[in-house]
Order: C-alpha cells, then sequence, then structure tokens
C-alpha cells in the first residue's frame, strides 16, 4: 500500500530539515575560517572560496524555511499542497550562485586587465584551503544521501553545488601553490577567475533542471514506459493515451485516458480505473495524484494533448537516429 502524500511530505520536511542543518553548521564554519584566512594570507581566491560558503549558508537557512512549508497540508488555496516551494528555492538557490560566481569574475577579471599587483598568498591560505576541501566533500557526500532518500530536487542541487565547491577549492589550491612556486600574486586571481566561471557554471545546470519541473517540462521517458506497462497489466484496460506526467518537487501528478468495453457498467469501469492507479503506483513511487479517464473502446475524439505508446516509441526511434 502506497503512502499518502501528507505522510510523504512530513518525512521528506524531517530529512530536508536535518540536512540544512548539517550544511548550516557545517558552512558557517567554512565560511568563518575561509574569508578569516584570505584576508589575512591576501588570497583573493580563498576569500572568493568563503564568499561562496556564505551563500551556502544563506542556502541552508533557506531550506528550513521550505522544510516548514512542504510539511503543511494541502488547503483551499493550495488544493496541490505547497511541494513547489522546494522548486521555487532551488531556482532561487541557482540565481544566488550566478551572482556570487559573477562578482567573482569581475573582481578577478579587474586585477588582471588593469595588471594589479598583488602579494604572494602566505601558507596559512594553503591549509584552509585542504581543510575546505575536506569539509567539502563531508558536506556534499551527506547532502547526497539525503536529497536521494527524501527524494529532494533542492537537496540533491545543493550536493551538486557541494560538489562543485570540492573542485572549486581544488582549483584554488592549485592557484595558491602556482602563486607560491613561482612567486607571483596574480596566478591566484587568475584561479579566482576560474572558480567563478565553474560556479556560473553550475548555477546555470541547476537553473535548467529546475526550469523544467517548473513548466511542467517533458519527464525522462523511462518513467512513461513504466506507466504503459502498468496499464498494459490490468486485464480490461485498454489503449493507455493522453498520458501527461509531471513533478512536484519530488511528487508525481499523472493524467492518463484509457479504453473499456462499452457495455461495461460505471461501477465496472470505475473498478478498472482503480486497478489501474495501483498498477502505477507499485511502478512509480512517490505519485501525489493519478487522474483516470475511462472512455468506450473506440473513441475517435481528436485528443491532441499528452503521450501514447506509439508517440513515445515514435520519438524513441527518432532519438536513436539522432545519435
Amino acid at each position: 500500500m502506497s503512502k499518502e502524500p501528507a505522510d510523504i511530505n512530513q518525512k521528506k520536511a524531517h530529512i530536508i530539515k536535518i540536512a540544512s542543518l548539517t550544511a548550516l553548521f557545517g558552512n558557517t564554519a567554512l565560511a568563518a575560517v575561509k574569508i578569516t584566512a584570505g584576508i589575512n594570507a591576501g588570497s583573493l581566491a580563498v576569500i572568493g572560496d568563503g564568499i561562496d560558503s556564505s551563500v551556502d549558508v544563506f542556502i541552508a537557512v533557506m531550506s528550513l524555511v521550505v522544510a516548514k512549508i512542504i510539511s503543511r497540508p494541502a488547503d483551499e488555496t493550495h488544493p496541490w499542497g505547497h511541494g513547489r516551494a522546494e522548486t521555487i528555492a532551488t531556482a532561487i538557490l541557482s540565481f544566488l550562485l550566478f551572482f556570487a560566481g559573477a562578482q567573482l569574475i569581475f573582481s578577478s577579471a579587474k586585477d588582471i586587465i588593469f595588471g594589479v599587483e598583488r602579494e604572494v598568498p602566505s601558507l596559512p591560505a594553503l591549509v584552509v584551503t585542504l581543510v575546505s576541501i575536506a569539509g567539502k566533500l563531508f558536506l556534499a557526500w551527506s547532502l547526497f544521501l539525503f536529497g536521494k532518500k527524501a527524494d529532494s530536487a533542492m537537496l540533491k542541487a545543493n550536493a551538486k553545488n557541494m560538489s562543485a565547491d570540492v573542485l572549486l577549492s581544488v582549483g584554488v589550491l592549485a592557484g595558491l601553490g602556482l602563486s607560491m612556486i613561482f612567486n607571483v600574486g596574480l596566478i591566484d586571481s587568475w584561479a579566482a577567475l576560474l572558480v567563478g566561471i565553474w560556479v556560473i557554471k553550475s548555477a546555470i545546470e541547476i537553473f535548467l533542471e529546475t526550469n523544467t519541473e517548473l513548466m511542467d517540462g517533458g519527464s525522462d521517458k523511462a518513467y512513461y514506459r513504466l506507466l504503459f506497462d502498468a496499464v498494459n497489466s490490468v486485464e480490461e484496460a485498454g489503449r493507455p493515451h493522453r498520458v501527461r506526467m509531471r513533478r512536484i518537487a519530488g511528487l508525481w501528478d499523472i493524467d492518463v485516458d484509457i479504453e473499456v468495453a462499452p457495455n461495461k457498467t460505471v461501477i465496472e469501469a470505475h473498478w478498472i480505473a482503480y486497478k489501474v492507479e495501483e498498477a502505477i503506483k507499485s511502478r512509480i513511487h512517490n505519485v501525489y495524484d493519478i487522474m483516470v479517464h475511462v472512455e468506450p473502446a473506440g473513441n475517435l475524439e481528436n485528443e491532441g494533448f499528452g503521450l501514447c505508446e506509439t508517440t513515445l516509441e515514435k520519438n524513441e526511434d527518432e532519438e536513436e537516429l539522432i545519435l
């Protein structure tokens, strides 16, 4: 028996809260250490890395607020619940990352273009960066596990952000090392520039993924295949078509039309539709709602929305030809 959406959201909110508190305390410590060490050691790249961790602190606070919002049950003004708050928060996350990366690019590019003389960073900056790499690895790993357990797009996006931060810190470490080896402080600015570009790249990727859900965009076709298999497993349920699937913060909202024999009674048709719902839920997890529309077999209405098996197979064949 599948869990109710309210139960799923409550559990999800609890996991997000734990993950957010972990990220909050971890990033607060890292941000404070990196910014302080960056200022004292004269490293723009380390300061930029610390600013990125400061953004992560804000993201963690935002995640705590989102956890509280999505735990609320559906009401008259939000009949689909409050799960979209997570998607909106993920989009905001991408904008914050973008502007943080842009600011770092502008600061470092100004030094490079105008040939600003910079001091070679000192050893403490190198040590702090090594600590940062270890800390970010732990946070990325923990957020990935939490995100997978809660099926949370926001946590998965933040885990991806943390993973990018690890590479970011590795880039900072390389820049610091080269600055010290060649005694050229400007190398630190080049490292900061590359760090900023990487942050913007991550922000754009997160936004594109989020935008698909906000626009009710196409889902992975594997899920459509699971749905068609589920309908076909139900005796007396025929020709699944006009299928539409969208995600609401990790939960599926599904519409599907089926055909039944025209001589079926309303009760019999309803029972077939119910078995179709259960078959779908047994194959696709975290379903928020399923709307099964019953039609008489041979119905020839012009229905231009959604997918049927023929359309899905045609799209898959076209994709194979393109590849």
